[in-house]
This record gives structure tokens, sequence and C-alpha cells, in this order.
């Protein structure tokens, strides 16, 4: 199982309706992406962070570790936006000249790249405190309900299935390969990688016919059905969402100093 997914079933958030905890991670992800605010990001985010480490008791490191890998991601994406290229040296903060054209950094580019990658990560952030507090099932079932096409909500359902297959058919096959030092060098690596994909395809392939056949000996018509634990609205939880995304929205308007701008990339 994915650490991800353990601390979905045991963090201290479990018991909440996963339906609140939807409405609380998308109506702050909508905030997040229609307010031109770089205050209302990082509020967002250092709200996430908050919740997920000390609510829901995700340890720091791990999710300090999960919000590493988007970072590097969104960087390469904000320096091309940060570079310009243009005949005019006036708007440059540093520049160089290449047959005639200015190559180099513009103030508002840097503001818009700034913005830009704060407000991605603001709502993978959201998306965060989503997986690590909802196990997938009840992701699941939450979709159910707001009526979502059911072969959308059956393919989720297999490739989170598969998911861990392919992890431990890989994890084994990687295992076996080390036992004989087919990582000792990189061209053994790179042999062993391209066997570990092809053998993996294979295997996936047959665990598949094995699951649909054992679906289909079960009764399968094109609906996975599990049993779903029942949950209560808390009208508590309800008013601190709320008032929470009003303050966000307050933020925006009085601090953040701009209204809410989606911004177009």
């Amino acid at each position: 199982m994915l650490d991800i997914d353990q601390y979905a079933y045991s963090n201290n958030l479990r018991s909440i309706h996963p339906v609140e905890k939807t409405i609380f991670a998308l109506l702050t992800m909508i905030i997040c992406l229609a307010a031109n605010s770089i205050i209302t990001s990082l509020a967002i985010i250092l709200l996430m962070a908050g919740v997920v480490i000390f609510g829901a008791k995700i340890p720091r490191q791990f999710f300090i570790k999960l919000i590493l890998i988007p970072i590097s991601f969104l960087l390469i994406s904000t320096i091309t936006i940060v570079i310009s290229i243009s005949k005019e040296a006036s708007s440059f903060l540093y520049y160089l000249s290449l047959w005639g054209w200015k190559i180099g950094i513009q103030m508002e580019n840097i503001i818009f790249a700034i913005n830009l990658f704060l407000k991605s990560l603001g709502t993978v952030s959201c998306l965060y405190f989503l997986a690590l507090t909802t196990p997938m099932i009840e992701i699941i079932s939450v979709l159910r309900k707001l009526k979502v096409p059911r072969i959308f909500i059956e393919l989720m359902s297999l490739i989170y299935r598969f998911i861990f297959v392919l992890l431990d058919n890989a994890n084994l096959i990687r295992t076996s390969q080390l036992s004989r030092l087919g990582y000792s060098n990189f061209k053994r690596s790179c042999q062993s990688l391209s066997k570990l994909i092809s053998n993996l395809f294979i295997r996936a392939y047959y665990r598949a016919k094995g699951l649909l056949t054992t679906l289909l000996a079960r009764g399968y018509e094109g609906e996975i059905r599990v049993l779903e634990p029942e949950y209560e609205f808390s009208k508590k939880n309800l008013a601190i969402i709320f008032l929470v995304e009003v303050s966000l929205i307050l933020i925006t308007v009085y601090i953040g100093g701009d209204q809410f701008v989606i911004i177009n990339t």
C-alpha cells in the first residue's frame, strides 16, 4: 500500500464526512485559481499545510517531501515565463544582446511567474489535503453522489487498483534483478530497466485478464459495488469551512490588492 493511502486511512480527520472535506478542498481550490493575489496563494498553501500537519497529524517530513515533487516541475515551467525576448531594452532588469535582440528578465514577468507558481502550488496543496485525509473509495463515493458518469468512476477504481499491482510487480522484478547485480553499472542498469518495463507490461496484461475473469465470475455488470461507511454532516465543520472561505475572499479583496481575475496562460 502507498504511504499516501496509509495516511488516508489512519489520519486524525478520517472520521469527518468525505463530502465536507471535498467541499473544503474544492472551494479553496476555486478561490486559489480565481484570486489574482500572491498573498492569497501563500495563505492557502500555509492553511493546507497546517490542516494536514497539525489537523490530520500527517508527518511534516512526509508532507514536505510530497510538496517538493511539484515544485521541481513548476520551477522549470516558470523559468520560461520569466525570460523575455524583445528589441526594446528599457523594460529589462537584465538582458543579453544577440543579433539585435534583447534576451533577459522583466519585472512584470517575475511577478507574473511568482503569482502563477504560488497559484499552482496552492491548488496542488488542496489536492494533497484531499488525498491524504480521504481514502480513494470515499472520493469515488462522493463522485458517485455528484452523478459523475459511471464509466469514469469504474475507470478510476480499476486504475487505482492496478497502481498497487504494478508497483508490487515492479518491486519483485527489481529485487530479483538487484540480487543478480542487474544495476551494477550504467549499461546493465539500462538493460535491466528495459527488461523490467517489458516484463511489467506483460504481467500487467495477464493480471488484468485475470481480474476481469474474476469480476465476471462474481456477476460483474459494469459497476463495482463496495460497502460505504455512513457519516453524518457536522454543522460545526460546515460553519468552519464557510468562515475559512469567507476569510480567504476577504484577504484577497482587502489585503491581496487585487480582484478575482483568472490568470490566462
